[in-house]
């Protein structure tokens, strides 16, 4: 059981979870109210929001393995909430996701 310790369910786990369950949920809720028409970005090819949803997870998955692998996940910080909240740098990656899902969806 030591080899899967990394894997430990933490507050960044839960918030990405959360995360990605309200974000499928308002996504189906806009395909109800909102059918949309493929659209055509700067890849030249048509996509819909789903295929841009896709995109961005992909993409936010190789941002966080680029990120661990080049500069691990260190704590760059301590909140002073309750016994101190340690800050991993991996939310920079997370910062950096966000913004390439926010561009994927505008311009893909």
């Amino acid at each position: 059981m030591e080899n899967i310790a990394w894997m430990a369910w933490t507050l960044p786990t839960a918030i990405f979870f959360v995360l990605l369950a309200a974000t499928l949920a308002v996504m189906t809720w806009l395909a109800v109210a909102y059918p949309e028409a493929e659209r055509v970005g700067i890849l030249r090819i048509p996509t819909t929001r789903g295929d841009r949803l896709f995109v961005s997870l992909i993409t936010a998955a190789v941002i966080h393995l680029a990120w661990i692998g080049f500069f691990g996940t260190d704590t760059i910080a301590t909140l002073p909430l309750g016994g101190g909240i340690e800050l991993s740098s991996l939310w920079l990656a997370t910062v950096i996701s966000v913004v390439s899902a926010v561009a994927i969806f505008r311009t893909v």
